[in-house]
């Protein structure tokens, strides 16, 4: 079987043209960039690849006014590295999903970011990728030039159109350059780490620890090797470990905490992003979003021994690694428990083959579709869809695959 043809434009001028000429011909673009993320999304019956890899470049940096545009196709290590050097940092954490599919990693692009809304652990309390957009540029799947936002925090027409984009995975419009905000990085950096609490334990320290002025950033539970539930604490170092003495006396009926040093801290928590805990050879793996104080039930109300599980954002995010034999059965569960709990469940990582036919049995393969029960978000998806695609061009058949 033939390969479709691979468009890889390098300005913008080339994306607008392309984007034309399958409106006229009624042709499907899949749309992508580094293609870290393409084994989450089911693969899309499409005329031609629109390949948005070599649109890159930071174009505009300005440390001063904490401000950085970058075109779509741009790598994500690049980015993070020009911030480095002048010790800033995008503060929603974002990471590259690569190696969670046993590809090497670097190929994640601030367009994927954004398009995805990939949000580390972080999100706690820096918020989503959505959170830092200022402004954008892109081309809808009308064949029209889009511009929102800018290097300030205003939309003049009353749409905050940025937003609009994340989440999107380019079923509205094909993303040309992002302009972000960005932050200093921390100075100083320490984690507290309880060890052998229970998941409900664990979720009710993390709550009593947000609930404090410590202005934790980060707070996750893992399992493996051994039950550890961790709290980061990000600034000043004077400040650092003020809060860190103030959290400890407030939690010390919890019991006692080890405290580990920056390099440790930074170490574990990418070890969280990347799912390390949690076992990837003959397992599936899904992500449950429920409201932070009922994540740990999704373990207990599932009971089952054999899923390996992972908490972050406070309990509101949850990984499970569930084993391929019972993956069928497991997901259907895990979406139902999603459900009950008032979030959503989405399959990130399985077979293809096992993929399809979690998909068709109504498991969930997709967060606002409607076989997740969010049949509002998917009708208003519907509508976006209409306004600024309506010849379905971009990502054909896609559904709407939002991370919160």
């Amino acid at each position: 079987m033939s390969q479709p043809p691979r468009y890889t434009p390098a300005t913008a001028a080339e994306v607008e043209s392309i984007i034309a000429e399958a409106l006229a011909a009624e042709r499907g673009l899949a749309v992508c960039g580094g293609g870290s993320k393409r084994p989450m999304r089911p693969p899309i019956a499409a005329a031609a690849l629109l390949d948005m890899s070599a649109l890159t470049g930071i174009t505009v940096y300005d440390p001063d006014e904490l401000v950085l545009t970058a075109r779509a196709g741009t790598p994500l290590v690049e980015i993070e590295a020009a911030l480095a050097e002048r010790q800033q940092m995008l503060a929603f954490e974002p990471f590259d999903h690569a190696p969670l599919f046993g590809a090497a990693p670097g190929r994640a692009t601030l367009g994927g970011v954004v398009a995805a809304n990939v949000s580390g652990s972080r999100r706690l309390s820096s918020g989503a990728a959505r959170d830092h957009i200022l402004g954008f540029t892109a081309v809808s799947g009308r064949g029209e030039a889009l511009k929102g936002g800018g290097a300030v925090v205003k939309n003049v027409t009353g749409f905050d159109l940025p937003k609009l984009m994340a989440g999107s995975w380019g079923t509205l419009a094909v993303l040309l350059s992002v302009t972000m905000r960005v932050l200093p990085r921390p100075r100083a950096e320490t984690t507290l780490l309880f060890k052998e609490l229970s998941d409900e334990a664990a979720n009710h320290l993390m709550s009593a620890a947000m609930g404090t002025p410590a202005a934790v950033s980060a707070a996750a539970h893992v399992h493996s090797p051994q039950p550890l539930t961790a709290l980061r604490l990000e600034g000043f170092g004077p400040s650092v470990a003020a809060r860190c003495a103030q959290l400890l006396r407030v939690l010390k009926p919890d019991g006692a905490a080890e405290i580990v040093d920056a390099e440790a801290s930074r170490a574990f928590w990418r070890s969280v992003s990347m799912q390390d805990s949690l076992p990837r050879e003959d397992h599936v793996l899904w992500r449950i979003s429920v409201p932070p104080a009922r994540g740990w039930q999704v373990r207990s109300l599932l009971a089952a021994e054999d899923v390996h599980y992972l908490y972050d954002w406070g309990g509101a995010l949850v990984w499970a690694a569930v084993p391929e034999g019972a993956a069928h059965a497991g997901g259907a569960r895990l979406s139902a428990i999603a459900r009950t709990l008032g979030g959503h469940a989405m399959l990130i990582r399985a077979p293809q083959a096992m993929r399809e036919t979690l998909a068709g049995a109504g498991a969930g393969a997709g967060d606002g579709a409607g076989q997740s029960g969010h049949g509002g978000l998917q009708r208003l998806h519907e509508r976006l869809k209409a306004a600024f695609d309506p010849r379905g061009i971009l990502n054909p058949g896609l559904e709407l695959l939002a991370l919160p």
